[in-house]
């Protein structure tokens, strides 16, 4: 846990405030005066520096037209390939391993369909209960093309208790007939880390291919996926990369798996001096641009230049940092102001557990929400009891989490929330 010398009042948040190394990026960001946004986990804000460069690649559109591909500000042909070099660091991998492209869903499709191979008694998918469910349809796709029933096939790990995973049962289902395994990095509703280290070595022992969904880790916390010796990873980077709404994905493939040929094939996977040879032979990059597959959606790229930017001149390790520090501020002020209201801290307390949110359960949580954004705070709900805070490093200050606690603290002593509905967030 952060240690740290704790006081509630508004003047120790601006002491605290003072304090922060990464205080000066908050200008970076468009901020509402009248709103405080702890929805970054599920989107993150617009940042000068991205609406730079998306104006940018327009204006490169506008005065280039077609030439925009190889001349301009940001050449579109090789924008896939510069955001993998600028992103590598921020997932422990090198340049050539990562690549900017297609999106979350479409990218655990393609993985799926590269590395899926069974084989055998071997051919089972290891998952868990308590995944994004978008990533369990795709598996269970996936198992339906190779005529495999999803029902024996995908094995989903028990939770005990509704919240957390524990390696300990995870590595327990990693048996014989298991072909490949897919996991979160962080689970999206109680905000626990996996010990993905841990979890890819046990992996590596059986002989299973091991790959990671990183949509609520990357850009709040550091990876090392290639020195955990991880096959592959996926991720979006609308949240804590803040790369806007429909952003365009990102994945990983350890270079140990470069020239295997891409089970979703598309032209723009070529080696780029073949692509325009216009052969119906594909020869796919060297690199983990091969898994790209189809042209780059550029004005959905292109904000990413200048979000990563900041991200380089942060460090992950300060955003992590902060994060681990201003969300354990939010808990004691939960803790100090809201004891008896009936609110429990359903996320992981160990720091090496917990990721970028906070995740606060009350049986009233929807109508809470709603009375939230009635008075300015933009949380996150999740069905049926979970009220998601996210603090994020870059551009949220502690004066505004004291104040995001006062605000609660006024809805539940003055029962705002019994005068709404249920709403449907």
């Amino acid at each position: 846990m952060v240690s740290y010398s704790f006081e509630p009042t508004l003047e120790f948040a601006r002491k605290l405030d003072q304090e922060d190394g990464l205080s000066h990026f908050r200008h970076e960001f468009y901020l509402k005066a009248d709103s405080i946004y702890m929805d970054g986990n599920s989107l993150g804000l617009l940042s000068k520096r991205a609406e730079k460069t998306l104006l940018e690649s327009v204006d490169d559109w506008k005065e280039l037209g077609i030439d925009g591909w190889t001349q301009g500000n940001h050449p579109w042909f090789y924008m896939s390939e510069r955001l993998g070099e600028m992103m590598a660091p921020l997932v422990g991998a090198s340049s050539e391993e990562v690549i900017v492209t297609g999106s979350t869903t479409v990218n655990l499709h393609q993985l799926v369909a590269t590395f899926y191979k069974p084989e055998g008694t071997r051919t089972k998918i290891l998952a868990d209960e308590l995944t994004f469910p978008s990533d369990i349809y795709a598996l269970q796709s996936q198992l339906r093309i190779r005529d495999y029933d999803p029902d024996t096939h995908l094995i989903r790990v028990k939770s005990r208790d509704g919240r957390f995973l524990e390696e300990d049962d995870i590595i327990a289902a990693m048996t014989d007939d298991i072909a490949l395994i897919i996991l979160p990095t962080v689970l999206y509703r109680s905000g626990q880390v996996l010990d993905m280290k841990r979890l890819t070595e046990e992996a590596n022992k059986r002989g299973i291919l091991i790959g990671f969904d990183g949509c609520h880790s990357v850009g709040s916390i550091p990876h090392s996926f290639s020195g955990w010796g991880v096959d592959f990873a996926y991720w979006c980077n609308y949240k804590h990369l803040n790369g806007g709404p429909g952003c365009v994905g990102g994945l990983y493939v350890n270079r140990k798996h470069f020239g295997a040929h891409p089970g979703l094939a598309g032209w723009f996977g070529s080696k780029k001096d073949k692509q325009f040879d216009m052969e119906h032979t594909l020869t796919p990059s060297e690199t983990a641009g091969a898994y790209q597959i189809g042209t780059p959606h550029v004005l959905s790229l292109a904000p990413l230049i200048g979000s990563l930017e900041i991200f380089a001149e942060a460090g992950i390790e300060n955003i992590r940092q902060k994060s681990l520090h201003i969300n354990q501020y939010l808990m004691d002020l939960i803790e100090h102001e809201l004891a008896d209201m009936d609110f429990t801290i359903g996320n992981p307390r160990d720091d090496v557990r917990r990721g970028g949110h906070v995740s606060l359960e009350h049986d009233e949580a929807a109508r809470i929400c709603k009375s939230l954004k009635e008075n300015g705070v933009i949380p996150d709900f999740r069905a049926p009891n979970i009220i998601r805070l996210a603090p994020v490093a870059l551009y949220s200050s502690y004066e505004e989490v004291w104040k995001v606690v006062q605000n609660l603290k006024k809805i539940m002593t003055e029962k705002q929330y019994e005068k709404l509905r249920s709403p449907s967030i």
